[in-house]
């Protein structure tokens, strides 16, 4: 299987591949199973394995040193906050740019269109960390997936999709939701001493959610919407993520009501042409320890 070539990856893609290497890691998914799915070298799941034993998720982020909080900035303080309002309130269509989905590219443009500042993909990927915008962070969760259901799957019906793909010239993509929280990056800000940021403020008011898609090769779309996820709000996903799609699309789920709406499987089925729905096992709640 060829293996997928980091040097070329930006730094929010190397930093999204960990954080889903990592996610399938805590799921009991072996290393070298990782190795396999992700098509990265199995020394280099070890490495990351080992980063996040010693230091969480936070060793999984790559962080420049030397510089000083907000040094080198190209964006003023007001500049990013209009631009993470943007990106929660439209869409990039709404906005007249040519995309269904916000990606580094599309957020890129939105600010070039708008200040006339060119930013390089990698600084546009340190913004969006910094928002608490970056697609992939790992959910914490009450549960974990069955360990046994989990590698039989992978063991059995994965390589059937990866089999399939390669069939109906299609492409793999790994969906994900997480909500950002107020205590995360996002909308935080310099502020003097005793004074709240204004973005802090924005934060604490929103409930803001995420709904992306992360595929084999660190490639990441997604949109923000507040309130829950729901089969409408799903399917407004879906159609969007077909309209930046030069390939079919075999998104594989986590197993959840939502995704199998009926409403949901009849959209699937009307466009099964062009997108396949898969779904990781049910998840299976881990004994509390006593």
């Amino acid at each position: 299987m060829e293996k997928t070539d980091l040097r070329k990856a930006t730094k929010q893609e190397k930093e999204a591949m960990r954080l889903l290497a990592m996610k399938m890691y805590r799921n009991k998914i072996t290393q070298k199973k990782i190795s396999l799915l992700l098509g990265i070298r199995s020394s280099t799941v070890s490495e990351w394995v080992r980063l996040y034993r010693e230091y969480g998720n936070k060793g999984l982020i790559e962080v420049k040193r030397g510089r000083k909080k907000g040094y080198g900035k190209l964006l003023s303080e007001t500049q990013e906050k209009d631009v993470q309002r943007m990106i929660i309130d439209k869409m990039p269509d709404q906005l007249k740019l040519p995309y269904a989905l916000w990606t580094r590219k599309a957020i890129r443009d939105l600010i070039k269109r708008t200040y006339k500042i060119d930013i390089a993909t990698r600084t546009m990927g340190d913004y969006l960390r910094s928002w608490g915008l970056t697609p992939q962070k790992p959910k914490k969760k009450a549960y974990e997936q069955n360990s046994k259901s989990v590698n039989k799957w992978l063991d059995e019906e994965y390589p059937k999709i990866r089999q399939q793909t390669k069939k109906e010239n299609a492409e793999i993509h790994w969906g994900d939701e997480t909500g950002i929280r107020n205590n995360s990056q996002y909308g935080r800000s310099y502020a003097p001493k005793g004074k709240t940021p204004v973005k802090e403020t924005m934060a604490k008011r929103l409930s803001l959610n995420m709904i992306s898609t992360i595929t084999n090769q660190g490639k990441v779309r997604f949109m923000t919407y507040k309130g829950t996820m729901n089969a409408q709000r799903f399917i407004v996903f879906l159609k969007r993520l077909l309209k930046g799609a030069d390939k079919k699309i075999f998104i594989i789920l986590d197993n959840l009501k939502v995704h199998h709406g009926k409403i949901v499987k009849k959209w699937a089925e009307e466009n099964r042409s062009e997108i396949a729905l898969f779904y990781l096992p049910s998840y299976s709640p881990e004994p509390k320890s006593r």
